[in-house]
């Protein structure tokens, strides 16, 4: 048996999501007209405490809206150095907003309001004018770690000082939410945008949405429209996401809990040097000095384990909707026969 841990995007819809798609009202979406999707967008606003939301194909695509929305030419973002609007989104912030990043070194991807403060530019035609502020929730390259919303409203005070804007790239903010056990709406009225994914811990095959105000979201539609984002009958892929929503948010603590007990496992294999702090369902953790990540993971690959590099000595495993107890007392099992 293969035990797919590279992410929580290589999970297979459930028989029960697939009825739903298969059971869904669809219509053009382009022409406004598929009411599964109205329903899903209308669900995840209400969720946050929004007026609107839009579904586009992925979450990148829901990022770089929200950073085209907020800004203009020669704007800066504020964000952490670890951000996936950085590092996994083919510098799409310089050219689809031509703007520029300014950089911060939070504690493992969270960045504080102090921090920020720090980093605003002064008005003068030498530097960018800094116009947005976006976050990570949970932080991918963190190791899953999240935020307190004690945090972020201090956050949302240093922005609005400033006048400047909120997003939350919240990838895996359900990830969070079942940890703090924070409302929704609570983390919706500290942001002016969000990108939520179904697609990675909620099971979903494909699929995120923007959160905003409705003007923003009118732009929104206009933006993903000229990214090539408009899609038809794509309400058989929001049903997977409305089921999801209704079914899978409970059960993202068994995959914190398996992701812990990977941790533990790890700290006491002779080839690891260490594991991050386990929060989520993330695991990161060091090889030891005399070995590189890409050998590592040719050890794990010759038992049936996949994982991804995450730099020169880091190797990230994901746990997900598709691994269960018995894999993980498998992974125990294969991680055991790998040595030096």
């Amino acid at each position: 048996m293969i035990l797919d841990l590279r992410s929580d995007t290589v999970t297979k819809p459930t028989s029960e999501m697939l009825e739903a798609m298969f059971q869904a009202e669809v219509g053009d979406d382009v022409f406004d007209e598929d009411p599964t999707v109205k329903k899903l967008e209308q669900k995840v606003a209400n969720l946050f405490g929004h007026e609107s939301a839009l579904f586009c194909p992925s979450g990148t695509m829901t990022n770089q809206i929200a950073i085209r929305i907020s800004t203009e030419p020669q704007d800066e973002i504020i964000c952490d150095h670890r951000s996936h609007i950085y590092r996994y989104e083919g510098g799409g912030v310089a050219n689809n907003s031509l703007v520029s990043l300014r950089f911060i070194d939070g504690d493992r991807g969270r960045i504080t309001a102090d921090q920020i403060e720090e980093n605003i530019n002064p008005d003068d035609i030498h530097f960018p004018k800094t116009a947005l502020v976006s976050l990570e929730n949970t932080v991918n390259k963190g190791g899953g770690c999240y935020y307190k919303l004690d945090q972020v409203k201090e956050v949302r005070k240093s922005c609005d000082i400033h006048h400047l804007k909120l997003h939350l790239d919240g990838a895996r903010l359900f990830n969070a939410l079942v940890e703090t056990q924070d409302q929704p709406n609570e983390w919706g009225k500290q942001f002016d945008t969000i990108s939520v994914c179904l697609s990675k811990g909620l099971g979903a095959p494909i699929g995120s949405l923007i959160v905003s105000s409705k003007e923003n979201i009118k732009k929104a539609k206009r933006v993903r429209k000229v990214f090539g984002g408009g899609m038809r009958q794509v309400g058989y892929l929001a049903a997977a996401g409305v089921y999801a929503l209704d079914y899978h948010v409970y059960r993202l603590k068994e995959d914190h809990t398996r992701a812990k007990e990977i941790g533990k496992i790890l700290e006491n294999h002779p080839l690891v040097k260490s594991v991050m702090p386990v929060d989520t369902n993330i695991v990161i953790f060091t090889t030891i000095d005399e070995l590189d990540a890409s050998q590592m993971l040719q050890k794990l690959e010759s038992v049936g384990i996949k994982a991804v590099p995450f730099g020169k000595k880091e190797v990230r495993l994901v746990t997900h909707l598709d691994f269960t107890d018995d894999m993980l007392q498998l992974f125990k099992e294969s991680i055991g026969k790998i040595s030096s």
